[in-house]
């Protein structure tokens, strides 16, 4: 076996996983900022606050 597999799959791993980040982030601006709003309103605590107690 390659000595350098492990290294390789792992920095494939961190690439797809830096690709999903940023697809989340895009994601959360685009759709946040289709509601008419300001799109960086997404970040604030006070929108994460509202979102989870209204889905209690």
């Amino acid at each position: 076996m390659d000595p350098e597999y492990p290294k390789r799959i792992f920095h494939h791993i961190k690439i797809w996983l830096i690709i999903a980040a940023i697809a989340l982030i895009l994601g959360l601006l685009i759709g946040f900022g289709m509601g008419g709003s300001n799109p960086f309103k997404v970040f604030l605590p006070s929108t994460w606050i509202h979102f989870f107690n209204f889905l209690r």
